[in-house]
């Protein structure tokens, strides 16, 4: 059995690497930033490269000695690959949304409940694809994760059920749907066997192994999503406590012990280790905030607050007209008046209407099926801020504390251990 394991996380600014011993403790970690060349985002053969720099630095910290590897990469990134696994043009990014005339289609297919909805889906990629006559060389369509995890088996056959789910995968029936084989006709051929995340897929490619110096008995377990991942990393593993991401938009996740979705709001929910997990996205969050401070003036203003009183302000900050969870109204503008003359007093308006959106969000998922969260556990950049931790707490009446680990990479590297070690 491997005795150590590793998570490989392909992020939009380079690839990261963390390294877990059989007890769970990070021991390692390495990473690769994207050149300016790779920064598109867009080269699968840059993610190839930068993963096989960091593979031979791994082999070179653990000399002879097999490991578990497990890869995320970003939802909704895909590729069509020939039957050897070379990619048959660039990748269509997770934020790509060419494809609205193919959403268009979806919505007319697809159960409201399927993560294949809108336009930056990967099943709306594929058609698109379809339409423009670039599957014609395909052997395979895969996601960023998916096609690194094929590339370290040396065969690109498999995907996992969590970056197939925009692909239009059925998480509950455990299958591609009737609907979507129907639609896809002849190309549905190109669609990957679908495995659980982190089930072990087999032996690294020996030719691999040779050209990196890695052990050859080291294992490849299926990947996932990097937002997952995230989760993950947190360690969170009770129905009773959220996980919300403060980064430049607000995210929240939570176990839950049914699927529940709601395309309105863009709610979903993965089969992650035999469990349901259940998310939403607001547009709010910390681009809401930089639209009238900067990371420095937040964290100065931030010390002015008393997070235990109320602002007084009743606003819903957005970056833009347009709000998606735990309300679907496109047409919603930012709410940010009365504009006080104290900068302080503005920004605590501002933090406190982010905190009412995260409180909202939690009850919308409590209303579609979880449980009401008895504690919240904060990533992102949001969470290094104590004040605004105290004014969610008090918002949300329930504790809010900050996450050990949210690197996506020690998220992968978790899972690719519960694949040989109970937690």
């Amino acid at each position: 059995m491997p005795r150590h394991f590793v998570g490989l996380d392909l992020g939009t600014s380079g690839i990261r690497a963390v390294v877990l011993d059989a007890a769970g403790r990070p021991v390692s970690s390495m990473r690769r930033n994207w050149t300016a060349d790779e920064r598109s985002g867009r080269d699968p053969g840059a993610w190839s490269s930068a993963v096989r720099v960091l593979l031979g630095q791994l082999a070179a910290r653990l000399p002879g000695e097999p490991v578990a590897i497990a890869v995320d990469g970003t939802s909704g990134t895909l590729l069509a690959v020939d039957r050897d696994g070379q990619p048959l043009g660039p990748a269509l990014l997770y934020h790509d949304t060419r494809a609205r005339a193919q959403a268009a289609r979806l919505t007319t297919l697809a159960p409201r409940e399927s993560a294949a909805h809108g336009a930056a889906s990967s099943a709306a990629k594929l058609l698109w694809l379809r339409e423009q006559g670039l599957l014609r060389s395909a052997a395979r369509v895969l996601h960023q994760a998916e096609w690194i995890c094929g590339g370290l088996l040396g065969r690109y056959d498999l995907g996992d059920a969590n970056n197939a789910l925009k692909l239009g995968y059925d998480p509950a029936e455990d299958r591609w749907p009737d609907w979507w084989l129907a639609e896809l006709g002849p190309v549905a051929d190109l669609l990957p066997r679908i495995v659980p995340a982190g089930t072990v897929v087999g032996r690294i490619d020996p030719a691999l192994a040779r050209s990196t110096g890695l052990h050859p008995s080291s294992r490849i377990v299926a990947g996932t999503t990097d937002s997952i991942a995230g989760f993950l990393a947190t360690g969170v593993d009770d129905l009773h406590t959220g996980v919300t991401s403060l980064g430049s938009t607000l995210v929240l996740k939570q176990w839950s012990a049914q699927p529940v979705f709601d395309r309105d709001t863009g709610v979903y929910s993965h089969r992650v280790l035999g469990r349901w997990l259940a998310g939403g996205a607001s547009n709010t969050g910390g681009a809401a905030l930089a639209v009238h401070f900067t990371a420095g003036q937040i964290t100065e203003l931030s010390r002015r607050i008393d997070p235990q009183r109320d602002s007084g302000l009743a606003y819903y900050p957005l970056p833009a007209t347009g709000e998606r969870f735990p309300i679907h109204d496109p047409g919603r503008p930012p709410e940010l008046s009365p504009r006080p003359a104290d900068d302080a007093h503005f920004l605590h308006g501002l933090l406190e209407g982010i905190a009412r959106i995260e409180a909202a969000g939690y009850a919308h998922l409590a209303r579609l099926g979880t449980e009401p969260p008895s504690g919240i556990v904060t990533v992102g950049g949001g969470a290094a801020n104590p004040q605004w931790t105290a004014l969610r707490m008090r918002v949300s009446g329930v504790p809010v504390r900050r996450a050990a680990h949210e690197e996506a990479a020690h998220g992968a590297a978790m899972l690719a251990r519960r694949a040989f070690i109970d937690a």
